[in-house]
C-alpha cells in the first residue's frame, strides 16, 4: 500500500490533478515515512510538502508568502493542496529548509525512471545511442546566502544537469556554489555505457582519458588550437560541411597529451568551424556533428524550465531548501511531461500547461457554481485516472 494511502489520505477529488498526481503513487511506496524530529505532530506531512511544492512551480506563483496565501484563501488550494489545517509561514519555511531532501530525492529518481520507461527515444536519433547533454545554469542568490561563492557582492548558486536528449528529459542532478567547477561534476551526470554531449568549458585531457576507461562516451567542442598528434585521417566528402575526420592524440608530449586515441570531427556551420572530440568511431562524422547541436536541447531546457515554471524565483535559502526546490521543479517538470505524453502523445510545451491549469480552474469554478462544499478526506482511486 502507499504512503499516500497508508498514512496521509488525501483530499485530491478532481481528475485532472488526479491524473497529474497518478505517477506519485509509485513513488511514494517504499519511501520513509517523514517523521517529527519532538513530541509535536507535523504541521506539513511530505505529502504535503510535495503537493504545494508542485502546485507552486505549476501556478508559476510570485514567492514562497504569495504561495501561503493562496493556500490560505483560494477554495480550490486550500481544499486540494493545503494541509487540512493549513499551514503556518514558518512552519513551511522550516519545512522546506530542513526536512523531506531525502524522500525529494527518492520521488524524483522513481519519476526519472517511469518517465524514461514510458517515452521512448526520438525516431531521427534512436540509432545514436543513450545521449545524456551535460550543462550548468546559475542562479541568481541572495547576499545572506553566504555559501552560494561567486564573486564580490555578488552572490549565485549553479544547478548542473544531465539531460535525456533522445526522451526530452532532465536526469542527474548537483547543486554548488556559483563558482563551482563544472567538469568534476560530468562523471555524477554521465552513467557508463551513456554518450555526454559537453561544450567547450568540459575539454580536459584527464577526462577524456579517464571517461574511456569508465565506459562513459563522450561528444566534446574542443578549441580549434588544441594540438593534435594524427594517427590516422579518414576520407571526408568534399560537398559535406565536415572537413576534417581523423584518429589522434590531443595535447602536447610529455605534459597534458591523451594516453587514450581520441577521434576529432571539424565542420563548418554558418561560416563557423566547430572542432569536436569523441570516443565513438562506430557512427560517421556527419552523425558526430548531428550529436553536437543537440546539446542545444539542454539550453532550451533550462530557458523553458526557467521562464514558464518560475524554479529560479527563490523561496529557500539554505544549500538544502535551494535543492529541494530544484528537485520540486524537475520532479513538476517530470509530471507534466507524462502527463502530455499520456494525455496527447507529445512532449511538453506552455499550450497544453496553459490547458492544465485551465482545467484546474474550471474544475474548482465548477464546484463553486453548484454551490459544491469542500469534499472530506478521502482516498484516491488513482486506477481511475490512469486508464479513463
Amino acid at each position: 500500500m502507499s504512503l499516500l494511502i497508508r498514512c496521509h489520505h488525501t483530499r485530491l477529488d478532481r481528475r485532472s490533478v488526479a491524473q497529474l498526481f497518478t505517477p506519485f503513487k509509485g513513488s511514494l511506496e517504499h519511501i520513509p515515512v517523514l517523521e517529527a524530529r519532538g513530541n509535536r505532530p507535523l504541521q506539513m506531512t511530505f505529502e504535503d510538502q510535495l503537493k504545494i511544492l508542485t502546485y507552486y512551480h505549476l501556478e508559476e506563483h510570485s514567492s514562497g508568502r504569495h504561495l501561503l496565501q493562496v493556500l490560505a484563501q483560494e477554495d480550490f488550494a486550500a481544499t486540494h493542496i493545503a494541509p487540512p489545517g493549513g499551514i503556518q509561514k514558518s512552519a513551511f519555511f522550516e519545512a522546506i529548509n530542513s526536512r523531506g531532501l531525502e524522500q525529494m530525492i527518492h520521488v524524483y529518481e522513481d519519476l526519472q525512471k517511469q518517465a524514461t520507461a514510458k517515452i521512448p527515444i526520438a525516431k531521427d536519433i534512436s540509432d545514436l545511442g543513450d545521449l545524456i547533454a551535460v550543462d550548468g545554469s546559475l542562479i541568481d542568490a541572495t547576499l545572506s546566502m553566504l555559501w552560494a561563492d561567486y564573486r564580490t557582492e555578488v552572490k549565485k548558486a549553479k544547478v548542473h544537469l544531465g539531460f535525456d536528449i533522445g526522451r526530452g528529459v532532465p536526469q542527474k542532478v548537483t547543486l554548488t556554489d556559483g563558482k563551482g567547477d563544472e567538469r568534476p561534476q560530468a562523471k555524477r551526470l554521465v552513467a557508463p555505457g551513456q554518450t555526454g554531449v559537453y561544450d567547450r568549458y568540459y575539454q580536459c585531457y584527464n577526462n577524456f582519458d579517464a571517461w574511456q576507461e569508465q565506459g562513459r562516451h563522450f561528444v566534446c567542442r574542443i578549441k580549434a588550437t588544441s594540438r593534435k598528434t594524427e594517427l590516422s585521417v579518414n576520407p571526408v566528402d568534399p560537398d559535406s560541411h565536415v572537413f576534417y575526420d581523423a584518429s589522434v592524440l590531443l595535447g602536447t608530449k610529455s605534459q597534458n597529451q591523451t594516453e587514450r586515441e581520441v577521434r576529432v570531427v571539424g565542420y563548418t556551420v554558418d561560416q563557423i568551424n566547430y572542432w569536436v572530440a569523441t570516443d565513438r568511431f562506430d557512427l560517421t562524422a556527419e552523425q558526430i556533428a548531428f550529436i553536437y547541436k543537440l546539446r542545444w536541447t539542454i539550453e532550451s531546457f533550462f530557458a523553458w524550465w526557467k521562464r514558464h515554471l518560475n524554479v529560479y524565483h527563490l523561496i529557500a535559502r539554505s544549500p538544502y531548501g535551494l535543492l529541494m526546490q530544484i528537485l520540486a521543479g524537475l520532479i513538476t517538470y517530470l509530471l507534466l511531461t507524462i502527463y502530455c505524453h499520456e494525455e496527447y502523445g507529445e512532449r511538453v510545451s506552455i499550450n497544453r500547461v496553459r490547458e492544465l491549469r485551465n482545467k484546474i480552474r474550471n474544475e474548482a469554478a465548477e464546484d463553486a457554481t453548484f454551490g459544491l462544499s469542500p469534499p472530506g478526506i478521502i482516498d484516491l482511486d488513482y486506477g481511475a485516472y490512469a486508464t479513463s
